[in-house]
Parts: structure tokens; sequence; C-alpha cells
């Protein structure tokens, strides 16, 4: 996932609008009409035709379009819009970081987190620090973090003399990518990225806290803030109060730039639902470090010091440790719902097991490395992130299809293709971002493509079968535009190749739905709505 289309953001009333609408949309996307074709029967214009025709939606007007289709057995360009033209891929970046860890980590790499000792024991105390070592794990629960001090407390020791220190080296202590937006900071999507963290749920948001806020029984009472996981690590400024039942819902949770404080302001109204924000954290290392640290006192093991960071020593022996899911079941919440953190942390990871540095430009220069095995002419792309969220990211659309072709003989390929979100799938596990898309028509449940967003840049990337079986692959680059969405010109796109028989000349024309035209959060992905309700 990437940045937005600039909605309301941090406003949970804007938020459950952006659910209602999410729901709207849903049904909307089932009852949809396309439009109908330019004439009874086939087109007469050829594929060109239909796909210029639909590429003359005004909202694009004076925008910039790159769109390339291509047959997924022989390669064949069967279409070219501007191929070659360098566009932002928003989360399609995604397709480049996915496909290059699948293959330079391989589908079973797994991360592992360790928790080691230092110094002499004595019985159940240990005279000396503990270590809990991060490997860049982006899926680590809280759980996860029980278990381990668990695993502690069952090896005998009750009593540390030393300290807990949080070792975060695998990754070097660059936390935030390149041309990131400051306003995003605290935004659950851009979160810092750290070899040591911990996500509130199976989502998988890393370096991030779920806060919950109700309204108090009575006007004039404080809101009810709860976290997920419960931690001292997050300071909560509260000032927000409940105001009576029909009430202005203003309630905004946010943490303001540059510290770990996250506020809660504004009222809500008495028997309001509650409002739910994903925050990212100030010190993704310091919160998981301090979640480990209050198991270990729920486990009864007592640390004498306080915490701090650093490296472990050499000969530290590992009391306890947990290795993470196979990358390619990460391949799932990360492709699936668009997970920026993930994408990080693995070209982070690629950088450190490939070239010894757990860095950004060593992860982004493999990746590079590794398009350029594959045919694709780097000299022509820009990758300067892992997510997309970077707006220096530049990609053609050729570039993106000559990698989605080159990758279909991979022994993992299977796999990496069963993480890609499916057009109008309901289960959010399967459908993704594009759950609520391109409903009632051919390409529903047929086309797996990665999406992507940011304000003035859409995409989609994938692959469908046409109505006489025959598979496409696709790359979709729509930018610079004004309007709040464009989507549905993606989706026309897929659906006039989904109800067309490409090698038989039969083609659909199709234009693309209004539907999606309604305001700025109607243009925004499942993957930026949480809760999510799409």
């Amino acid at each position: 996932m990437s940045r937005p289309p600039e909605p309301a953001r941090h406003r949970p009333s804007a938020l459950r609008r952006a659910g209602a609408l999410a729901a709207v949309a849903a049904l909307a996307c089932t009852l949809l009409a396309w439009g109908p074709p330019a004439g009874a029967g086939p087109s007469g214009t050829g594929l060109k035709g239909a796909l210029d025709e639909i590429l003359t939606d005004p909202r694009l007007d004076g925008g910039s379009v790159s769109v390339v289709v291509a047959d997924a057995a022989t390669g064949e360009r069967l279409y070219r819009r501007d191929a070659g033209d360098r566009l932002m891929p928003a989360s399609t970046t995604k397709i480049s970081t996915s496909l290059a860890a699948m293959a330079l980590l391989g589908p079973d790499h797994r991360w592992t987190t360790r928790v080691l000792a230092s110094g002499r024991r004595h019985g159940s105390t240990l005279h000396g620090d503990l270590y809990l070592r991060g490997d860049g794990d982006p899926t680590m629960l809280a759980a996860d973090y029980e278990r381990l001090a668990a695993d502690v407390a069952a090896a005998g020791i009750r009593r540390v003399t030393g300290r807990i220190v949080a070792d975060d080296t695998a990754f070097d202590s660059a936390r935030l990518g390149r041309s990131w937006a400051a306003e995003d900071e605290s935004a659950y999507y851009s979160a810092q990225i750290s070899a040591l963290t911990l996500a509130p749920d199976t989502d998988y948001d890393a370096g991030t806290v779920l806060v919950e806020a109700r309204p108090g029984a009575r006007p004039g009472d404080p809101p009810q803030v709860t976290l997920t996981p419960p931690t001292g690590h997050v300071r909560l400024d509260v000032t927000g109060r409940t105001v009576g039942e029909g009430g202005a819902d203003t309630l905004a949770v946010d943490r303001p730039h540059g510290g770990g404080t996250i506020t809660v302001t504004g009222t809500i109204p008495v028997g309001a639902p509650a409002t739910k924000e994903w925050i990212a954290v100030w010190d993704p290392t310091g919160y998981a470090a301090s979640v480990f640290a209050e198991s270990l006192a729920g486990h009864g093991v007592r640390v004498r010091g306080t915490t701090r960071t650093g490296p472990t020593p050499p000969g530290a022996r590992v009391l306890a440790s947990h290795r993470s899911m196979p990358l390619s079941r990460v391949m799932h919440p990360f492709m699936k719902l668009s997970n920026n953190m993930h994408a990080e942390a693995l070209v982070k990871t690629i950088g450190r097991v490939r070239a010894g540095e757990g860095s950004w430009a060593a992860g982004l220069s493999e990746v590079r490395a590794h398009l350029a095995e594959r045919g694709v002419r780097t000299a022509t792309v820009r990758q300067a992130d892992g997510s997309g969220l970077s707006r220096m990211n530049l990609f053609p659309a050729e570039e993106l299809t000559t990698l989605l072709l080159a990758v279909r003989d991979a022994p993992w390929y299977a796999q990496w293709s069963a993480s890609l979100p499916v057009a109008c799938a309901p289960d959010r596990a399967v459908g993704g971002t594009l759950r609520s898309r391109m409903c009632g028509t051919p390409a529903a449940l047929n086309a797996r493509a990665k999406t992507g967003s940011l304000t003035g840049a859409s995409a989609l990337s994938g692959t469908v079968t046409d109505a006489g079986g025959r598979e496409l692959v696709f790359s979709i680059l729509l930018n610079d535009y004004l309007a709040p969405s464009v989507k549905s010109v993606e989706d026309a796109i897929v659906v006039a190749l989904a109800s067309s028989d490409t090698e038989a000349g039969r083609i659909e024309a199709v234009r693309p739905s209004a539907a999606r035209q309604g305001g700025a959060e109607a243009g925004l992905e499942c993957s930026w709505r949480k809760p999510a309700s799409c």
C-alpha cells in the first residue's frame, strides 16, 4: 500500500464515512452498468480502438498514461500506449520488490527473533544482560513476545541483574524512506522500519499500535481509551470529551510530528461506536522491547536495569527463539493488503542477506540487479523504496510487463501469483484491495493484479484470461490527473480484455463506470480504509 489520494486522514468520522462508502461501493460494484458496447456485436475497431476509447475518459484529460497488454504465453504485445513513458507506479512497485524477494531470499525464507544471555548464571539468577535480537521479522505479534518470555521463564530464570538490551542492528538506523511525506508520519501505512518491531493484529502493520476510544457513560466524561497491544511504552494525552447522544463526532487520534505521545482530541457522542486508529509509533524498537519486558514481568521474571539498545556480544547464549512464517505465506498479507512495512523489511533483508548490509541502498541495489537479469531495462527505471510510497519511483508499463512475463517459469511463480488480489473475491484474504472491484463482469474472480494509489497516481498490473481462454498480462499506469479516482478506467480496460476473444479479434467495447467519482473517500483502496470493511 502506498499513500492514498489525500483523504481526511486521522479523522475517525471520515474513516467511518469511508467504511459506509465502501459498503455502498461493493453493492454498486455488483450492480453497476459498465456502459453499453459501441454497437451490437463485435467492435470493428479492434483491441487498439477499444482501449484507446476507454483512455479518452475526461478524467484523464491533461494526465499521463502508460499501458501495455501482452500475450502471457508468447510475450507478443497486443496493445501499447506510451509504453516507455516513466510514471509513478505507486504500490505496483511491490511487484518488483516481491518478485526479487522470492528469487533472492527464496519462498522458504524465515526471520528468527532471539533472546540471548551474557554473563554468569547462578540458580535462577542471571548476572548479566538479556538481549532481544531482531532479524527483521515484520510479522511479530505481542503473542510471539509473550511466548519468548514464557520460554525464558521455563528455562528457570527468575531474576536478571542487568538490563534488557534491544538489538535491532540487523537493519541500519534509517527509519523512514526517501521522500515519504512528513504529514504521514503517524499513519499506519508509513510506519518506521526496524529489525525489531511489533504489529497489533494479523494485518501485520508492523510498528503500529491500535488505539480504540469509546464514549464515556455521561456527557463531560473523557473517552475510554485502550491500546492493542497493551503497553506502557506509548504515552496518551486525552483531551477529548463525551457529548450528548446525537452530538458532533469529531474525535481524532493522532501522533504529532517528532514525538511518541498519541493525542485524543475532539468530541464523541454517548452511545457512538468506538473510534479506531492504527497509529505508527515513534520508536518501534523500544515498543517491541517494552512489550517483551512487560511479558517477562507477567511470567515472574524480574529485570533490575532499564531497557537500552545495542548489539548482542559474541558468545551470548540463546535462551529462546521465534521463527516467522515462511516468505511464501508472508506474501499474502503483504500483497493482498498492500502492506508497506513488509515491502521495506524485505528490501532491507535482501540487502543484509545478499550484501551484508541491512539498508535501503544495499537492498535496492540487489533488486535492481535482479530486474536486469530478468530483462528489465533498468536504465529506464528508478526505484527509491520497496513499497511505492515514495513519489520518486518511476516505471514504464513496458518494463513492468517485461518483468511479469519473465518470471512465469520461476518454480515459485504459482505461489507468488496466488498472493495477488483477486477481482471481486469477497474474502478479504483472497480479494484484498480488489475485493470490491469489477464485480458482475467477466473479470470477476478472473483478474489477479496489484493495485496502486497515490494522490494523482493510480496503477493496476497483473493477469486476466480473455473470453477465448487466452491469458493476458497487462500493466496500467495513470498519472497527473485531478479527479478523485480513475480506478474505473483501469477496471474498464481489464473488463474489456476479459470480455473479448483477442486472438479471434472479437473485441467488446467497454466504457468506464462513473461509480467511483463520488468523492475522495470513494477513490480509496480497501487497504486505506481502517477498520477494513471493504
